[in-house]
């Protein structure tokens, strides 16, 4: 958490592992038991660097050809990462949601979303998650085919929806993601649990301190 005195009228959250459980895990676990084995496939095979790659605009056509031709040996395994995408989703993170309702209802902030996300998956997330609707507006890394940490894809969040970067705080669970931000001139949170979320917003003033019961 970052200190400042700047008051804050916009609240900017990260999706993936902030708002959205997301992780390849849910879906290799089916296709390979041995979890050392899925794990050394995860690490080498479909990275997270290739992945962010089609977060950034690359389809997901050529991101697969590619990796095909790499590994042809897992060619089957490699097409599943997007042919059964939607098993990757393991829901909301319901104690972040109910942070962002109660900022929601209290009328008090702007709210926004900035997401590295493919622009071809991201529809799936849109029609299951009723609450990404709840958003002034949302920019997707592979619309915009930039993506975290550059500081152009910030930027773009400020410009199109007139945003004071001083008085916007960011949250998301990357640190690097959190760090480039605050180069930008964010004020941040580095989400590590849904309960630390709220009482580092607590302490802030964004929301009011619970009341303990008598």
């Amino acid at each position: 958490m970052t200190s400042t005195s700047a008051p804050i009228t916009t609240i900017v959250f990260d999706l993936g592992g902030v708002l959205i459980d997301w992780n390849p895990r849910y879906l290799y676990q089916k296709l390979i038991p041995n979890e050392q084995e899925m794990n050394r496939f995860l690490s080498t095979i479909t990275t997270p660097d290739w992945n962010e790659e089609q977060d950034a605009g690359r389809t997901i056509a050529e991101g697969t050809a590619l990796l095909v031709e790499k590994h042809p040996e897992h060619r089957e395994l490699i097409e599943h990462f997007y042919g059964r995408w939607p098993e990757m989703l393991g829901g909301a993170i319901q104690g972040t949601v109910d942070v962002l309702t109660e900022l929601r209802a209290s009328g008090r902030y702007r709210l926004y979303a900035l997401t590295n996300w493919s622009e071809e998956t991201f529809p799936v997330a849109l029609r299951q998650f009723e609450f990404l609707h709840w958003f002034e507006g949302i920019v997707v890394s592979g619309t915009e085919k930039s993506r975290k940490p550059f500081p152009d894809f910030y930027h773009t969040l400020f410009s199109r929806y007139a945003i004071e970067p001083g008085q916007a705080l960011f949250i998301d669970d990357n640190e690097r993601n959190i760090h480039a931000a605050q180069a930008v001139g964010m004020q941040t949170v580095h989400f590590q649990s849904a309960e630390q979320l709220r009482q580092e917003l607590e302490q802030r003033g964004v929301l009011p301190t619970a009341q303990l019961s008598a």
